[in-house]
């Protein structure tokens, strides 16, 4: 299944010292939704809730993390290579690899990425 519409919040939601329920936002949201919870120094924590496929992406700039809440994550990389990843389980993508992202099932992960990064990549 191929998405081509993508609710990308770029924004940041969350102040320092306020209070996030990660999982009940996650649990109002249907896939491909992703919004920037908070800053962390130079880098922004997101929520996504993804469900089929992304697209093959890079960010030339930027290392990107990925954390799976529930669901299954499959990152397909650049030479064949295919990271499958189950709730608890975390995986970073390199600056510069290109990378395509599926979720067979509704899945939430959080990422970790700088600030700059553009999600639907360079």
């Amino acid at each position: 299944m191929a998405t081509n519409a993508y609710d990308i919040k770029l924004e940041t939601r969350f102040a320092p010292l306020e209070f996030m329920d990660i999982k009940a936002i996650a649990d109002s949201q249907q896939p491909w939704w992703n919004q920037t919870l908070c800053k962390v120094n130079d880098s922004v924590v997101r929520l996504g809730v993804v469900q089929g496929d992304f697209h093959w992406h890079k960010h030339d700039n930027e290392d990107e993390f990925f954390y799976v809440m529930e669901g299954k994550f499959i990152i397909e990389l650049e030479g064949g290579r295919k990271v499958e990843l189950l709730p608890g389980q975390g995986f970073t993508v390199p600056r510069g690899v290109m990378h395509f992202p599926h979720a067979p099932e509704r899945t939430v992960i959080l990422m970790m990425e700088g600030a700059g990064v553009i999600p639907t990549g360079n």
